[in-house]
């Protein structure tokens, strides 16, 4: 997104990128950038919390309007309801490096039958 944003914005597009991953959103070089400290997949807040929503979406149209530079980057204020998502995060421990393997076995399988059969592009392997 962050280099899809930079062509936009060469092209005459504002663009304003809200999410969790400021490490590859720093050195893609973003525009702008509103960062959560959220699990994954909530870039706007806790699921169903229509006024965190509304108020982080309220601070990155301000963002857009108040960026006087390049790679903007600020920080919204909110927190996750509790810190229990970090402990399984991008979690390999013994209780799970075997489920692990076996993904990633099957993964490049797919990916192996995707090519030969002609496809530019491996299918999505569902997480069950």
């Amino acid at each position: 997104m962050s280099l899809l944003a930079r062509h936009l914005e060469n092209n005459g597009i504002i663009t304003l990128i809200i999410g969790s991953a400021i490490d590859i959103v720093e050195h893609c070089g973003a525009p702008r950038y509103l960062h959560n400290d959220f699990p994954l997949g909530n870039p706007c807040g806790a699921p169903y919390d229509e006024a965190m929503q509304h108020e982080i979406i309220k601070q990155g149209l301000t963002l857009i309007e108040e960026a006087d530079q390049a790679r903007t980057i600020q920080r919204n204020s909110y927190r996750w309801k509790d810190d229990a998502w970090r402990k399984d995060y991008a979690l390999i421990d013994d209780s799970n490096r075997e489920e692990l393997r076996l993904r990633g076995e099957r993964r490049r399988q797919q990916q192996i039958d995707d090519k030969a059969a002609g496809n530019s592009r491996a299918a999505m392997i569902s997480e069950t």
